[in-house]
């Protein structure tokens, strides 16, 4: 099948440093590469693929010095798409509801995954007008805010098997790692490290639009002799902190779309701990792996009474059994199929 991949330009795909939706597209596009069909990506210059790369931006745009106008740049990259479009025999969307003006504009099928939270005002404006365009969620969760689109699939995500390696023996420290915003609940992690009495490392990337956040939230926070504040980090070094750490905590209070990061850990067989709100209980297995809480105290409990004696075995089995990278392609290639031959209205689930 020949298919075009749409990423977003703010990172380079895959990510230098942070970066959750252009990872995800990295591990679709070089699963689907490995698998026969024929994918070309549109994405930053400065990203690194098997597949054709099609740089529509010089570097990823959150690393361009020159501070370069997004919408612009996503514009020119719908064209590149469209001037190519009778190429594919389907163009998958991974760039918000941007990618929706591409299914008006050609013969082609296309498909929308959506990665963020569709709650917002915004969206019920966008979804009337384009109540027609194909979409997949990453979880049904997500989807919920949302009932009436048409929802042609259900993906959750998945990563390569051996991208992060499997730690048998648990370290002694709490991890968090993402980013620091409100709605991640970083002072959260915090307060459940200080209680337990256990060492917390934070992973994380401050964007400009948080800053004061977190300079007059959580920086005075970062003084506690709990806590070790490591900024961004990459790959190799998430993969050492992740298989190191005791429990991975992710004290999220918002309605999560899906949260990446929750599988890295699962990859390491570290147990995840997780504020229940949107997707935690389709993603997290109680007990198997992870713990899913309502409040800091619940979440105390569990780091110091049911991690230490967590399977870890178990947990990075369960990480095979359902998020994959190979699992989450196949379940697109399904999708895709369903459109290219004209389908609609399908429930396609990822396995559980």
């Amino acid at each position: 099948m020949r298919i075009a991949q749409v990423s977003p330009l703010f990172e380079s795909v895959p990510p230098a440093l942070y970066g959750g939706t252009e990872r995800v597209v990295s591990y679709l596009t070089e699963e689907l590469v490995r698998q026969g069909h024929e994918v070309a990506l549109f994405a930053s210059g400065d990203s690194r693929t098997t597949a054709e790369l099609v740089p529509c931006s010089e570097l990823a745009l959150r690393l361009d010095e020159r501070q370069l106008d997004p919408v612009s740049l996503h514009l020119i990259m719908m064209e590149e798409v469209l001037k190519r479009a009778g190429e594919f025999d389907i163009i998958h969307s991974h760039v918000d509801c941007i990618g929706f003006v591409l299914g008006r504009r050609t013969a082609v099928p296309v498909i929308n995954t959506l990665h963020g939270r569709l709650d917002m005002c915004e969206h019920a404006l966008i979804f009337e007008e384009y109540k027609e365009s194909p979409l997949v969620s990453i979880s049904l969760s997500q989807r919920s805010a949302r009932p009436e689109a048409n929802w042609v699939a259900n993906i959750q995500h998945g990563l390569p098997r051996e991208l992060y390696a499997f730690s048998p023996k648990r370290g002694g420290y709490l991890l968090y790692v993402g980013r620091v915003s409100p709605e991640k609940r970083v002072d959260s992690a915090i307060n459940i490290a200080e209680k337990a009495g256990i060492r917390l490392k934070i992973a994380a990337k401050v964007d400009h639009a948080d800053q004061d956040y977190f300079n007059s939230e959580i920086k005075p926070l970062l003084k506690s002799r709990y806590v070790e504040f490591l900024g961004e980090v990459n790959d190799t070094e998430k993969n050492a902190l992740l298989g190191g750490a005791l429990a991975f905590l992710h004290p999220v209070d918002w309605p999560e779309p899906f949260g990446l990061s929750m599988l890295e850990a699962m990859a390491c067989g570290t147990p995840v701990v997780a504020r229940r709100r949107g997707s935690i209980p389709e993603v997290v297995e109680q007990g198997v792996t992870g713990f899913i809480f309502e409040d800091d105290g619940e979440a105390v409990d569990y780091v110091s009474g049911l991690c230490p004696d967590f399977s870890r075995s178990r947990c990075r089995q369960r990480f095979e059994e359902r998020f994959l990278a190979s699992r989450m392609a196949a379940d697109y290639v399904k999708a895709y199929e369903l459109l290219k031959d004209g389908g609609s209205g399908a429930w396609l689930r990822s396995a559980g």
